[in-house]
């Protein structure tokens, strides 16, 4: 299929985007549902991209990242996606947190935390989900307190992606303002074997590599040098890193939209009904045409919201990645939806990969956040309309 994106992409880009192909092409969807089917991790295919650089490509150089950003990041992701073999904790473990230890860490978090990142050694997960809050960060129950030096952090999450494979977890809770006594959002890493930090794998109909984990945090005793960032400056901190996560969901859905559509294109092409390719037929081809419109435009967005958050401009960053999400989720259900009716019967079958895509397509709508908050946000954010809540 072609595409328009060689005239808005630099040579750098172009050829990021092509080495990534040739790597999803080495491993691709039946390297994917192998893993899953064997209930193993994509270890494989995650070293292999750690070590050409792909995973840090977004980290800084003086840590062992490529120095680039989101534009390069969602690349990655994209490409792999419509190879049919995305890595989830790329939203997770370089974008989200790997993006908020660089802006906002310590010395000593960065010296620590991202050269493993950046070469896929270290892996990072994201707490932020509660069950009775959601994504929203005014609801938050897990809580820190003092303990002389020391931090007691709990609480509950859950939807954790990835916890069994992590080293840590970077965990959203809230401390008290000693002046205001009201409760502000703030960022600790969690190691895995802390004392009190417990998981529960959910049993999810989603078949992914990556698991989902609900947590338990019972006094988790952390040192000072755990929280992340100024205390002060808890709700920057958190969304410098929504912004990459919105970013990358966008990159996971489009990639994932554009390996169905290439399967259906590929398909309609070739399969013939009286004597004619079904491609032929406007019933067919519109509805393709259509996906691959939808799929370019969220991509646009996207590349929108990657410049203005590599750029600094994080207030424009959160409207276009909020926006580019929504537009990218929808465009990749509806893009794996007309692939599986393209392919009739034969898209429910193992052999050609598109039936379990009807759930997964599903979490670029649900997760982070739900398109319905997304649209809060557009009427409340860029309308000015007033809040229902």
């Amino acid at each position: 299929m072609s595409t328009a994106r060689t005239a808005l992409e630099t040579e750098e880009h172009q050829a990021l985007r092509a080495a990534v192909a040739a790597l999803g092409k080495r491993y691709g969807r039946d390297y994917m549902t192998t893993v899953i089917r064997e209930g193993h991790h994509t270890d494989e295919l995650w070293a292999e991209a750690a070590k050409l650089g792909y995973l840090g490509v977004n980290l800084p150089e003086e840590y062992g990242g490529g120095g680039g950003g989101m534009a390069e990041l969602s690349i990655v992701l994209e490409e792999l996606g419509a190879a049919g073999s995305p890595l989830l904790m790329m939203i997770v473990s370089p974008a989200i947190c790997g993006t908020v230890i660089a802006r906002f860490g310590t010395e000593e978090q960065k010296r620590t935390w991202l050269p493993g990142l950046a070469d896929g050694s270290l892996t990072m997960a994201f707490g932020i989900t509660e069950p009775d809050a959601g994504s929203n960060s005014h609801r938050i129950t897990t809580t820190a307190r003092r303990d002389g030096d020391d931090w007691l952090l709990t609480g509950r999450k859950v939807f954790v992606s990835g916890v069994d494979i992590a080293d840590a977890t970077l965990i959203v809770g809230r401390t008290e303002d000693a002046r205001s006594g009201e409760l502000k959002p703030c960022l600790f890493i969690v190691p895995r074997d802390a004392p009190g930090f417990g998981r529960n794998q959910i049993d999810m109909e989603l078949h992914a590599p990556e698991k989902q984990f609900e947590l338990v945090l019972d006094d988790v005793r952390l040192p000072a040098d755990a929280l992340v960032g100024d205390e002060d400056a808890g709700l920057l901190q958190l969304f410098a890193g929504l912004n990459p996560e919105r970013i990358m969901t966008a990159a996971f859905g489009i990639g994932m939209g554009r390996f169905a559509l290439g399967k259906a294109v590929e398909y309609a092409r070739t399969r013939q009904v009286w004597k004619a390719p079904i491609g032929s037929h406007q019933a067919i081809a519109h509805p393709l045409a259509t996906a691959h419109i939808d799929l370019e435009l969220s991509r646009l967005m996207m590349q929108k919201a990657a410049r203005l958050y590599d750029e600094g401009d994080d207030i424009g960053a959160g409207e276009a990645a909020n926006m580019a999400k929504y537009a990218a989720g929808e465009a990749c259900v509806k893009a794996v939806d007309q692939a599986v009716h393209t392919l009739g019967g034969n898209g429910l079958t193992r052999e050609y990969g598109l039936a379990s895509l009807i759930t997964a397509s599903r979490v670029a709508r649900i997760a982070p956040v739900s398109r319905e908050m997304i649209l809060n946000y557009v009427s409340h954010q860029s309308l000015g309309l007033p809040k229902s809540y």
